[in-house]
């Protein structure tokens, strides 16, 4: 399990579902020389989200061709059946959707497979998930993700009722201490505007895809968004 408290913040996670999927370890291995401390990698499988992307096979193949943090979301139905083998195949963080759990029950099966493979917990929310729903786990889990626009493809605009969302947890996640404060990370229409709102309003970890990838001046482009959340 890994110590997100020893990372520093903000910070991006760039992700791959953007990438040019002919060369997808040249860009993993772009952004780390770039100089990032995540890789975002969406698992999508076509039931719980209708698009598919990725697997548990990438995350094997691509995990230890670089020195980052797989940051695993996975879209899923029933995540707590493959947690532990997405962790064993290389996820650090293995995200999992909260709306993808019908009960209390299923919430803690998937919670304990994942701590029990040794890996470190991210749960999400969908945008019309109201962030209350979430509270009751947040000292349990090391990392939380706010989608700001719906799971299941890439290129969408930001939902700005997003800001909003991020300060309530941003609030609730404040009132831990500080060593049980998950981190804080956004998804979705992430770019030069939304990014430093996002980091005005909480956001520790952005994840963004096509307003990175794709770019010469990928690096000039993180850093005018970390810059302009100050």
């Amino acid at each position: 399990m890994i110590d997100l408290h020893s990372y520093s913040y903000p910070a991006f996670s760039p992700s791959l579902l953007a990438a040019d999927h002919s060369r997808l370890i040249e860009e993993t291995q772009k952004a780390e020389r770039l100089g990032c401390h995540f890789i975002h990698i969406d698992v999508m499988d076509g039931h719980f989200v209708p698009s598919a992307s990725f697997g548990l096979d990438f995350v094997k193949e691509i995990h230890d061709k670089h020195h980052m943090v797989n940051d695993v979301h996975v879209m899923i139905e029933k995540p707590w059946a493959s947690a532990a083998s997405y962790v064993k195949a290389g996820a650090d963080i293995l995200t999992f959707h909260f709306e993808a759990c019908s009960d209390g029950t299923c919430l803690q099966k998937t919670i304990a497979a994942i701590k029990s493979a040794g890996g470190t917990v991210g749960v999400s929310i969908k945008p019309l998930t109201p962030v209350e729903a979430i509270f009751p786990c947040l000292n349990e889990v090391g990392l939380v993700l706010l989608m700001s626009v719906e799971p299941g493809k890439g290129g969408q605009s930001f939902i700005p009722a997003s800001l909003t969302r991020l300060l309530a947890l941003r609030k609730e996640i404040d009132r831990l201490p500080f060593s049980k404060r998950p981190i804080l990370e956004v998804d979705g229409g992430i770019n030069a505007l939304t990014g430093p709102a996002c980091l005005k309003s909480g956001a520790d970890l952005l994840v963004a895809g096509s307003y990175l990838y794709g770019h010469s001046d990928m690096k000039e482009r993180m850093d005018a968004v970390l810059k302009g959340g100050r």
